[in-house]
């Protein structure tokens, strides 16, 4: 069971990561006008990984101003969550009982 949840946890964190560096990529073809938010499937898109990735980013942004109009406040989101993939999860899980893992 445990190692279960280790693995929807690790999955989840994954998806967040990859939701961050995707949100990223797109918030910068838009500002180059290399795709249009015009687009309903562009904008679908966006706005479904803005909201997915507000609650996340959204106290890094808080505490990191954009630094000459650039938000880097991503990169330290993904920093923290690979430390809480690659460091806290393992770690935790180590502390399960045998019959659970």
């Amino acid at each position: 069971m445990g190692t279960f949840i280790y693995f929807v946890l690790d999955g989840i964190l994954f998806l967040m990561i990859a939701a961050i560096i995707v949100s990223a990529i797109l918030s910068w073809l838009v500002a180059f006008n290399v795709i249009n938010l015009r687009n309903q499937f562009v904008y679908s898109v966006v706005h479904f990984l803005d909201a997915v990735t507000r609650p996340i980013l959204r106290p890094f942004q808080r505490i990191i101003p954009p630094l000459g109009g650039v938000d880097i406040s991503p990169i330290f989101a993904i920093l923290i969550l690979q430390g809480i993939k690659g460091y806290l999860l393992p770690w935790l899980f180590r502390f399960l009982p045998p019959g659970l893992g």
